[in-house]
């Protein structure tokens, strides 16, 4: 009900690199509720992105603390998705002026947003970032699998900022890219996670 109303006013965006899949406030699924991922991959044959919402208790210090100097606050590791929580995929913002493009370890996904080389030494993006986090897993989508789900109302689809990568453990990453988004959706930005709560 609350996704038909939303999405019917919306204008549709396409999914890509870069962009985020804002999940539909009282979206049914337990996995994805107040979720915002953002697409690292997207091609006829997969689609591919990260949690950015989902912080784990487990310390970047006692898994990686190699990455420890380049991890932004708070330096936890995230939950990426459900998918291989064994392998770790590395997002990360880049300093102001950087050209991703001339990085070999950083792979461009928008202006100052980039998917890191974990085979990187952490050390020679010191200088480049102004924070990584690293995801444990990811979600991954079959052939058309995801433009079902945005047609189906389950995601809405916007243009990811650089801060979203590295937002602070206390921030509501939901609301706050629901609020900066056009009507109607700033006023779903305070949808509780759990209705029956509210």
């Amino acid at each position: 009900m609350y996704a038909d109303r939303l999405f019917n006013a919306l204008e549709r965006n396409e999914p890509g690199p870069g962009q985020l899949l804002v999940s539909a406030p009282g979206t049914m699924s337990p996995h994805f509720n107040r979720t915002v991922l953002l697409v690292v991959e997207h091609t006829d044959s997969m689609s591919f992105g990260v949690d950015l919402t989902s912080r784990s208790e487990v310390a970047v210090f006692n898994v990686l603390p190699d990455w420890l100097p380049v991890i932004a606050k708070p330096q936890a590791l995230y939950i990426g998705g459900p998918l291989n929580q064994q392998s770790v995929v590395g997002l990360a913002m880049t300093k102001t002026g950087v050209n991703i493009d001339a990085q070999p370890h950083l792979n461009r996904l928008a202006p100052r947003l980039a998917h890191v080389d974990m085979r990187t030494d952490p050390e020679e993006l010191a200088n480049y970032v102004d924070g990584v986090r690293l995801f444990a897993g990811y979600a991954e989508w079959g052939p058309g699998q995801l433009n079902d789900e945005i047609d189906r109302g389950d995601w809405f689809v916007t243009p990811a900022l650089p801060q979203d990568v590295i937002t602070p453990g206390s921030a509501d990453l939901w609301g706050d890219v629901m609020r900066r988004q056009d009507m109607p959706l700033p006023l779903y930005a305070t949808f509780p996670e759990d209705l029956e709560v509210n």
